[in-house]
């Protein structure tokens, strides 16, 4: 005859409270698992270690099943109006910022045309895999999961999608197996375009981060970005000047190649929070281009813009 006690305590060693076990007198072990915010190669591999841990000598047969509520999580869009200004390099720090910071975060490469998450964080050729028609992120040296459009075609391949492709996309990107992510920080391509549109109206962002450069132009476009997501009814979290100021290396003397304090001042003429500013630094390029994100080390410029995030969205 099966010990009852015997087979919960081997249970409860390898699944703690996630698992609850009936034993009957025939020897029959019935276990539900339940497996909430667990990505899918966990969820088996605790399954396996649960039935490995019931097959104590007596038990004749043994069910498992796996239960998991879905793990609300809420969408935060990273957005500018036109390239080039940094967007996809501020997006990927915020991620690892937050997640420094405690939240449990995933980053979403939603930049169809432009992918460019996998070189950032040090994963470019490593693709995706799939379980159950969705799919799973790819893990990364940040500790910030990800799915991007460069995992899934070939390098430098030009993608003529049109509307309803895109949105195929986008749905395969957002809806596949985060885990225990909470949060998922989206990198949405320059403009207001398809993808845009798309993202606000089938997965609705909880807020937009908008980021510009300090020039004029770049800062008309910013608002039409702005125009977007308040038309739309998704809350501006804040706006983000990028390149704000270089400081040679050699002389230490700053300029300001694109103009200064244009963002916080169109900030403030739109009645937004100004989140703050990030330096023109060679040391920022060099970082980003060879997948070692700055916000990994001694974060001094990303970590306060993502503590008011954090701040925001724990707010709203």
């Amino acid at each position: 005859m099966t010990d009852q006690a015997q087979v919960k305590t081997a249970v409860a060693a390898v699944a703690g409270e996630r698992a609850s076990v009936r034993v009957d007198a025939e020897g029959r072990v019935g276990i539900v698992l339940d497996a909430t915010g667990l990505a899918t190669a966990d969820r088996d591999a605790l399954e396996a270690k649960v039935r490995v841990a019931a097959a104590l000598p007596g038990v004749t047969n043994i069910r498992v099943v796996v239960t998991a509520e879905r793990t609300a999580r809420r969408l935060l869009a990273v957005a500018s109006g036109k390239g080039g200004v940094g967007k996809s390099t501020l997006a990927a720090n915020l991620a690892i910022a937050l997640a420094r910071a405690g939240l449990r975060v995933g980053l979403v490469d939603a930049d169809i045309y432009g992918p460019s998450q996998p070189r950032l964080l040090g994963v470019e050729g490593i693709r995706p895999t799939a379980q159950d028609k969705r799919l799973d992120p790819v893990p990364t040296p940040a500790g910030v999961p990800l799915l991007s459009m460069g995992q899934l075609v070939e390098p430098g391949k030009a993608l003529a999608w049109r509307g309803p492709m895109i949105a195929g996309a986008l749905t395969q990107l957002v809806d596949a197996d985060w885990g225990a992510a909470e949060l998922l920080v989206l990198d949405l391509p320059p403009g207001t375009g398809d993808v845009q549109i798309t993202m606000i109206q089938k997965h609705r962002p909880a807020g937009a981060v908008i980021v510009s450069t300090p020039q004029d132009l770049a800062l008309i476009d910013a608002r039409r970005a702005i125009d977007l997501f308040k038309t739309a009814g998704v809350p501006i979290v804040g706006l983000v000047e990028n390149m704000a100021g270089y400081a040679c290396p050699h002389c230490g003397e700053v300029s300001d190649p694109f103009g200064q304090g244009g963002a916080e001042a169109a900030a403030r003429a739109l009645d937004i929070p100004f989140l703050g500013r990030i330096p023109l630094t060679i040391a920022i390029r060099e970082a980003s281009d060879a997948g070692r994100p700055p916000a990994l080390g001694d974060d001094q410029v990303f970590a306060p813009i993502a503590a008011q995030i954090a701040a925001w969205l724990a707010r709203n």
